[in-house]
Formats: structure tokens, sequence, C-alpha cells
């Protein structure tokens, strides 16, 4: 199957990365103020319902993960790779991480009152997007919110676009076709931050944060 074999790919190739990787974005909140607010405020909404569990989907080695739980949030943290696991649970020994994939989720039905998926949805082949998200909203509790980032494409005109990345690879997108693909699986769009490129980033890309709330 493509998915299985994007997956295996993927998670492979972050193994291989994990431990530079982490070293990289260990601290990469503390330079983007925009980043902070955006989950300040989706802490904040998630917060609002109650006490619900969420998920960081696609955690890496637990950085954001850790974050949101200084927020106040119930989280925890999956990703594909175990390499990442085992960096994120030494790093953050107090924290829940599973080794799972977005295309299943190891979580019941209505189940989480908040998702995170940043930047975890680029290496995704297009084809396969829309089946994730409709696990997205599987899980997702009635009034529950997904914050999901993700690279943005250039044109209009294109959907999609495939992008060279340090890693694996990888898709930026267009918002407007993406928040559709959210609005079809019962996810309403209610905000959304766009950072412009700035100099000093390694990729001159638009990024996109989609807030979305289940109906």
């Amino acid at each position: 199957m493509v998915e299985h074999d994007a997956l295996s790919a993927t998670r492979d190739a972050y193994d291989a990365a994990a431990p530079t990787y982490a070293q990289l974005f260990r601290d990469e909140l503390r330079d983007r103020p925009l980043d902070r607010a955006i989950l300040g405020a989706f802490a904040e909404v998630v917060g609002a319902s109650g006490d619900g569990q969420v998920a960081d989907l696609g955690c890496g080695p637990g950085h954001v993960t850790a974050h949101l739980a200084e927020l106040g949030l119930s989280v925890f943290g999956i990703d594909a790779s175990p390499t990442m696991i085992e960096l994120a649970r030494d790093a953050h020994p107090e924290l829940r991480f599973d080794v799972g994939s977005m295309t299943a989720l190891n979580v019941a039905d209505g189940e989480l009152a908040g998702i995170l998926s940043r930047w975890s949805v680029i290496h995704t082949p297009p084809p396969e997007l829309p089946a994730i998200v409709a696990e997205f909203g599987r899980v997702l509790a009635r009034g529950g919110h997904l914050l999901i980032g993700f690279s943005a494409t250039d044109e209009a005109s294109h959907p999609t676009q495939e992008f060279d990345h340090a890693v694996a690879p990888a898709y930026r997108w267009a918002p407007d076709h993406l928040a559709a693909l959210l609005r079809a699986s019962g996810l309403a769009e209610v905000a959304r931050m766009v950072r412009e490129p700035q100099p000093t980033d390694r990729r001159q890309f638009q990024e996109v944060q989609l807030l979305a709330r289940k109906a």
C-alpha cells in the first residue's frame, strides 16, 4: 500500500534523524512568539470545555507536548518513530508518550477534547490525507478542537505541492483546500493564523495554523 510504504519510510527516516532533530528543535518555541500565542489560545479553548485528554500527534521529541502540559492541559504524545518516543520519554518522564500512527489511532470514538497536529501531516501523500483527517474527526469529542499546522502552497490553483524536506518527502497545502477537508469530517474552521516567511527561515514558505472545532 502507498500509505504503508510512505509511513514506513518516514518512520525510518525520523528514527535516523531523531537525535539531531531533538537538538535542533528543543528550544524552538522560545523564538516563536506567534506559535506560543496560538498554542495558548488552543489550550484556553480546550481547557474551557473541561479536563478532557489532548493528543499531540506527531509529537517528535515531546517539547511541544511538554509546553501544552505547562499550559494546564492533560496531554499525551503519539509518534510513529520509536526513537522519537524514546527521546520524549527520557526528556519528559512525567508525561505519556506512545508509538502509533495517525492512520489508525488507538483511541476510542469521541475520547479527545483536543488534537494538536503540528506539521505532522506534511509527509502524508495527498491521497491519504482525507482518511487521516477523518480519523481526527472520529476521536474528537463534540465541541473538541483541532489545531493543525502546515506549510502553505504559493498558488491557489495548486491544492498541494511537494517540496524538498531534509528528512522525508513532504507536501505543502493550500489552506482553503485543507480547511475543506476538515469540514468534510465535521470540523469547522474557527480561526486561522498565517505566518509569512522571515529572512532567517530555512524555507521561504508561508506557515499556516488552522483551529477547528467539531460541531
